[in-house]
């Protein structure tokens, strides 16, 4: 998760690129936290799939066999009882 005050930066250097422009320290800088950003939002876009369990209408666990090996490897969804 990336802190407000990285966000709030985040958005100021997107404004300002759009109004005026950016020198290239600022160019560099909001490159670097768009990768902070982007690698932060994967990482708890992982983390959430990760942790789903499929279950079709009547009940069934319809996970797909992959995503059970890697619940299982981290013990979610006891399975490592399956």
């Amino acid at each position: 998760m990336l802190s407000k005050e990285k966000l709030n930066r985040i958005n100021e250097l997107a404004r300002k690129k759009k109004s005026q422009g950016l020198t290239p320290f600022e160019e560099k800088e909001q490159h670097l936290l768009r990768q902070e950003y982007l690698s932060a939002f994967r990482g708890g876009m992982k983390h959430h799939i990760e942790g789903m369990k499929v279950v079709d209408p009547l009940g069934n666990d319809v996970t797909p066999d992959k995503l059970k090996e890697i619940q299982k490897e981290k013990g979610l969804h006891n399975r490592d009882k399956e």
